[in-house]
């Protein structure tokens, strides 16, 4: 996908209108002399264009180029849901290559190459058929002539959404307006199916990839926005296959000596990690045994952008217990882990205060596991991580996961319209009174580093940014509670509106029936829904307020 504006913009400023002449795919040189141009048996108009279409895409996967260009995604697709019909998904690439044919990227190559880079990525997590088909042709509606209405009327209402929530705003239209705008519009479609996000994530994640044929001061431009606005979005959905690369792919970008650096530290430290890690695994493998659990041990080497940000960018003397944790994978139900834990701790000293139980309470992204730190035999600090068999696919792969368990059909748009999500009801709840202007600064006040998990006396847990107040946490419950609030109780003692939170905090907001926003409240409001909430409520009372002014 194209991006037109400053912070979002990814690979291709605009598709260049040039007759492509070779189609490179992976393990090929060339693939025929044209670009799939020959023509297909039975031909089908769509709109303005013909497609060629041919039994239902089946005569069209005999042609060598096409089906030499599709082996990757079929391959994928085949790998992970084997036995599904193939047949949408080859006419879907027909229809996406001729409407693009001509069109080249900034590396040369035909564009088509992205939108079926992006389908094989998803296809690669097991995303179902509707996702991949959109994918294949989420840029027709931006870059060619092929309109909303006619892909609804050749590939159905279900795709058609999901090709529309990805697809930019027109920038001659809305002007300055329109980043904001589409990235609001991304999130209110994502609101209702957030198949729509994991398109958008696995569209940027090729954009970054490809990123070396953009000029440095674009490349610094796409990989802050990708930090800043959508690997947030990895997080929060808990995809980490997609957030681990575009981490480190956006870090190279903005920072190529700080990556490299943290590169050769950690290959170093990985190196040493089984002098370190085997003497534990060693102590812990007979442990779970005696407990009568069955689990599997590894070592997970972290990403690099995790650990440049763990240590503040100084990875001299890096270590391997630094750059590494110890998973062990529980065949059991969830109580087995508890077990676990305590078999470890039974061999491997643990440091107090460094538990973190996300299986009673999972985090904003719904994942579970136990994390523990323990010392090992040599005296070096390690992070064990324990789940169970079950619960890795949602660790690793998010709301992916529960798409591909559901399958295609009803169940799977179910599962991708979840309202179960704590970040994105926050998000909706203030984006509406967010004007343009704001709500990208919004999304990224909301986006930054680290998270704060607090708690109302009846138990309800909120997730907050760091450096997050109670008029924060007050607004996180309900606008009329941040409206009327006057101050909080804080682990059962009086804390003014403007006291930071700590993960663990139980905050009880204290109201009053006259109390009202007021300007100062601004200095010390973290969030974006309690920002846009002051600053719209000043806004709608300012004649009735004379002396207070909205800020600017």
């Amino acid at each position: 996908m194209r991006e037109g504006t400053p912070h979002t913009q990814t690979e291709d400023a605009r598709p260049h209108q040039r007759r492509a002449t070779t189609l490179h795919a992976p393990g090929r040189r060339v693939l025929g002399r044209t670009l799939i141009g020959r023509p297909l048996i039975g031909r089908h108009v769509i709109g303005r264009h013909v497609i060629g279409r041919g039994a239902s895409g089946r005569r069209a996967s005999r042609d060598p180029a096409l089906t030499a260009a599709l082996a990757p995604l079929l391959a994928a697709y085949r790998s992970v849901c084997p036995g599904r019909d193939e047949r949408e998904l080859i006419r879907g690439f027909t229809v996406a290559e001729r409407l693009h044919r001509g069109q080249l990227r900034k590396s040369g190559e035909p564009f088509i190459t992205h939108p079926l880079a992006v389908a094989t990525i998803l296809a690669g997590m097991g995303m179902d058929t509707a996702t991949l088909v959109a994918a294949l042709l989420h840029d027709t509606v931006e870059d060619t002539a092929y309109t909303l209405d006619e892909l609804r009327a050749d590939f159905g209402a279900e795709v058609a959404v999901l090709v529309d929530g990805v697809t930019k705003l027109d920038g001659e239209r809305w002007g300055a307006r329109a980043e904001a705008e589409t990235f609001r519009k991304m999130v209110l479609a994502a609101a209702a199916d957030l198949r729509v996000l994991v398109i958008k994530l696995a569209d940027r994640l090729h954009n970054l990839r490809t990123l070396g044929f953009q000029p440095l001061e674009k490349r610094i431009r796409i990989a802050t926005a990708s930090h800043e606005l959508l690997v947030p979005f990895a997080e929060r959905l808990g995809i980490r296959v997609l957030q681990r690369e575009m981490d480190d792919l956006a870090f190279a970008a903005r920072d190529p000596e700080g990556h490299a650096a943290t590169a050769r530290a950690v290959a170093a430290a990985v190196a040493a990690a089984p002098a370190v890690f085997g003497p534990a695994i060693g102590l812990v493998e007979p442990a779970l045994r005696r407990h009568g659990i069955t689990a599997e041990t590894s070592v997970r080497p972290r990403h690099l952008y995790s650990v440049h940000r763990t240590r503040g960018g100084d990875v001299a003397g890096l270590r391997p217990g630094e750059a590494a944790r110890l998973l062990v994978l529980v065949d059991g139900p969830d109580t087995d882990c508890y077990v676990a834990l305590g078999a470890v701790h039974s061999v491997l000293h643990p440091v107090p205060g460094r538990l973190r139980d996300h299986i009673a309470l999972p985090k904003d992204n719904l994942y579970r596991s136990l994390h523990t730190r323990v010392v090992g035999p040599g005296g070096d600090p390690l992070e064990v991580i324990i789940r169970s068999r079950a619960m890795h696919p949602l660790a690793e792969y998010g709301i992916v996961a529960s798409v591909r368990e559901a399958g295609d059909g009803a169940a799977g748009r179910e599962v991708a319209g979840r309202r179960d999500l704590e970040w994105l009801s926050r998000l909706l709840a203030w984006q509406s009174a967010a004007p343009s202007d704001r709500f990208l600064d919004g999304l990224r006040a909301d986006h930054a580093p680290g998270m704060v998990a607090a708690f109302t006396p009846q138990g309800r847990m909120l997730v907050l940014p760091a450096g997050a107040t109670a008029l924060d946490f007050a607004f996180s419950l309900d606008d009329g509670t941040g409206e009327r609030s006057i101050g909080a109780l804080v682990n059962g003692r009086h804390a003014p509106l403007s006291a930071e939170l700590r993960s663990g905090n139980v905050v009880q907001v204290l109201t009053g029936p006259a109390a009202a926003p007021s300007a100062e409240w601004l200095d010390f409001a973290v969030t974006a829904h309690a920002r846009v909430g002051i600053a719209h409520w000043l806004a709608s009372h300012a004649p009735e307020r004379p002396g207070t002014q909205a800020p600017g």
